[in-house]
């Protein structure tokens, strides 16, 4: 009789012990759920995440702080003057400025524009010197016919004295890689050997290149490869899921974690931006998941 009340007793707190386990994992469950949604996400720390605003509209840029912070971001892309109160309040970086260039399509291959983009830049180099900001971005702008040897000539005679400027206030002109095949049509800088072409032209460490993963897929594929020939030209890295330049998830075809595995390989110490535009109606769901995907 002593040993089945034994039994059934023993029974019982295994039974309530089970219980007790089960809720508290179901509750430490329910709490690293909302930790995750109202504390900042826990990162490797091998790569410095940072997202381009324009995706994200109607998202004011305070908004698109405060949650970027939440995931770890410390960046926020392609801003000027007049947003960079707003990201500094948040404590958050401007890791590639602009408000300098003309357009995407009016650049330093046409001579014409030289003047314009000389005394735009002139102005802008100081100012983000000034802010304690490095990057700022510049186009090669459209081909409009001419031949390699040209476009290469005309933005060095247009973007010499820049770059001497550049140097002066440790700042770094930043030529992004466009496609010319869906995106930019005509596009010059379209291709990584013609930006490396023109980064060797111009000698300087001042000058570099900003490399668009998804233009780069997009017009010559090869992504990791010319990321290690060429990432001592690179300084800064922009995403986007191919093709679409949606989600850089299993929706897509190129597989972000390889590619961010090469980029920390080689050295490389600055950013790499999301860039990408969210098809999910919770972008900042999408945007979170591309920050997991990339921190390797």
């Amino acid at each position: 009789m002593e040993n089945k009340q034994n039994r059934r007793s023993a029974i019982k707190n295994m039974v309530t012990g089970t219980v007790a386990v089960g809720a508290a994992g179901m509750l430490s469950s329910f709490t690293s759920v909302a930790d995750e949604q109202n504390t900042t996400m826990a990162l490797k720390g091998n790569i410095h995440h940072s997202v381009c605003p324009w995706a994200y509209k109607p998202m004011t840029l305070d908004e698109l702080c405060i949650e970027a912070k939440k995931m770890g971001i410390t960046g926020i892309d392609l801003l000027g003057p007049n947003d960079w109160a707003t990201v500094k309040k948040h404590g958050l970086d401007s890791p590639m400025c602009n408000g300098a260039e003309i357009n995407l399509t009016d650049g330093f291959a046409e001579p014409k524009f030289h003047a314009t983009l000389q005394k735009n830049y002139a102005e802008m180099i100081p100012k983000v010197a000034a802010a304690g900001y490095k990057n700022l971005i510049c186009f090669s702008g459209s081909r409009r016919d001419m031949d390699n040897e040209t476009g290469w000539k005309n933005c060095v005679e247009g973007l010499k004295p820049l770059v001497a400027l550049a140097e002066k206030h440790n700042v770094v002109l930043v030529m992004e890689l466009l496609n010319s095949k869906i995106n930019h049509k005509d596009y010059f800088c379209d291709r990584t050997s013609w930006g490396v072409e023109l980064c060797k032209r111009l000698g300087s460490e001042n000058f570099k290149l900003l490399f668009d993963i998804y233009h780069i897929q997009v017009d010559e594929g090869d992504v990791i490869h010319n990321i290690k020939e060429s990432h001592q030209y690179i300084a800064h890295y922009h995403t986007g899921g191919v093709p679409g330049r949606n989600e850089i998830d299993e929706t897509q075809e190129l597989y972000y974690p390889a590619i961010m595995k090469a980029i920390v390989a080689t050295g490389y110490k600055g950013y790499v931006a999301q860039e990408f535009i969210p098809k999910n109606p919770d972008k900042m769901a999408s945007l979170r998941k591309a920050i997991q995907i990339c921190d390797v």
